[in-house]
């Protein structure tokens, strides 16, 4: 079985391209993953140049990698879902580099970007986004744009599983 879940800050804003055969969204970004060390622990580690976190790459496709480019920055909270890919390449001198991807199935915004949080305060609301359609309303009809943060589902801290 291949299958991760990570949760971590984003190290860098997205970088979104498109695929140049079907023109699919494709969004990169590195998630910095605390490897869950007591402090003391880490105190001993940060002290001795040694790194208290993993860097995984994640790659995320289709309309779900526009909504990480547009809403998503460095710093935020994430939690991906998905596998691992590895792959290997030559460089420029001859030398086998080898690659080690997450492939995310799904990717949700754990913390909300707004006015309180660049102040350094949480969010206390924590929307959810993934390759799911939106739910349509009475009043509202269902379109492809995902403009509207409000569209989707809110999750309460209480209701979170970690």
């Amino acid at each position: 079985m291949n299958k991760v879940i990570l949760i971590g800050r984003l190290t860098q804003d997205p970088e979104l391209r498109f695929s140049q055969g079907s023109n699919m969204a494709v969004a990169r970004f590195t998630v910095a993953v605390d490897k869950g060390y007591s402090r003391d622990k880490r105190d001993d580690m940060a002290k001795q140049g040694k790194p208290t976190a993993d860097f995984p790459r994640v790659v995320v496709f289709g309309r779900q990698a526009e909504n990480c480019t547009n809403y998503l920055s460095k710093g935020r909270m994430v939690a991906v879902e998905g596998s691992i890919q590895t792959g290997s390449y030559t460089n420029q001198e001859g030398r086998k580099i080898y690659t080690t991807e997450v492939l995310a199935n799904r990717v949700e915004f754990i913390e909300r970007a707004n006015a309180s949080q660049s102040a350094g305060q949480p969010s206390q609301q924590r929307p959810s986004f993934d390759n799911r359609p939106a739910p349509q309303t009475q009043n509202k009809t269902q379109t492809n744009s995902n403009d509207d943060f409000d569209s989707f589902s809110q999750i309460n801290d209480d209701e979170i599983p970690f």
